[in-house]
């Protein structure tokens, strides 16, 4: 097989992208993000060829970046795409080394995700339903905190993933693997009254659960953007967006249960040590309670 010329690099991209949307079927958000870490990598190797890259180049390539201001977590991720291409040219272009493999990113420290209390959640879902609209953002956001759910996840549903009869939503996670979440009664309610205004506001074709004023599939942008105006609304911090949402979930059924594999399951975590981060917020939680509660707990105050 000939060599690829500098030209040909983003003919690869391409291919590889595609690869990932029809064979491996990730979703078109996954893909967007393959793509922006992949150009990434076609500009800062400029005019070598991308089979002469050497470990030496992809470590320079981290060290100017991280320099740039890149987070560790961001490094990791975009490392982690480029050497999955770098696997894809290996098996379907003939290419001999991946560059990428024993490659290591300077660690970050982990930020806990914020959550919100019960209280906030309660005052968040308690704006008045005064039209179409506003049905349809309170059965979004009780589902997103009834479930749990990636705001990906979310656009993507359809009316028929919701299960009634047995209270739970059926969910296509990343890499397209589907998983069953249970669904409380609120966001049971608040669906059913948002089904009984889709239809009025439903474009010809559309199967989608979520829809815009328009009758098409709401996008992402639009839910963060209606999840932020009511927000403000309402008087809470800016900190309620999809994901605080997702958390307040994952914080919340894990302060009542301790089930630490359940959440894993409900949340469609690939790995239990990205679920663990919850356990540090379980933490605060109870140590909160420790200080307020303990008569000893606030040993500076008590010095004499």
């Amino acid at each position: 097989m000939n060599s690829p010329t500098p030209n040909d690099k983003s003919v690869l991209v391409n291919a590889y992208l595609a690869h990932l949307r029809d064979e491996r079927r990730l979703s078109a958000l996954t893909e967007k993000s393959y793509a922006r870490d992949l150009a990434i990598l076609l500009q800062l190797s400029e005019k070598t060829p991308l089979n002469q890259l050497r470990a030496h180049d992809i470590r320079h390539f981290i060290v100017k970046l991280h320099g740039n201001g890149l987070s560790g977590r961001s490094l990791a991720r975009m490392l982690s795409a480029w050497r999955g291409f770098y696997r894809y040219l290996i098996r379907h272009r003939g290419y001999a080394d991946n560059p990428c493999n024993g490659m290591r990113v300077p660690k970050s420290p982990r930020n806990l995700p914020h959550a919100l209390s019960p209280d906030e959640t309660a005052k968040l879902m308690a704006f008045d339903q005064k039209d179409q609209l506003s049905v349809r953002d309170r059965a979004m956001f009780e589902l997103f905190y009834s479930s749990g759910l990636r705001l990906a996840e979310l656009t993507q549903l359809r009316p028929e993933d919701i299960d009634f009869a047995e209270g739970t939503v059926r969910v296509r996670g990343k890499g397209s693997k589907t998983r069953i979440v249970p669904v409380g009664s609120y966001a049971l309610q608040a669906l059913q009254a948002w089904l009984k205004q889709r239809e009025g506001t439903l474009k010809p074709g559309e199967t989608a659960l979520f829809l815009s004023r328009r009758g098409s599939q709401i996008s992402p942008r639009a839910i963060e953007y209606r999840l932020k105006t009511r927000a403000i609304q309402q008087n809470l911090s800016n900190h309620a967006h999809p994901h605080a949402l997702r958390h307040s979930f994952a914080s919340h059924v894990l302060q009542s249960s301790g089930d630490l594999r359940a959440v894993q399951e409900m949340l469609g975590h690939a790995s239990i040590s990205t679920t663990q981060v919850y356990t540090h917020l379980d933490f605060q939680h109870l140590a909160m309670i420790y200080d307020s509660a303990h008569p000893r707990a606030k040993r500076k105050n008590n010095r004499g």
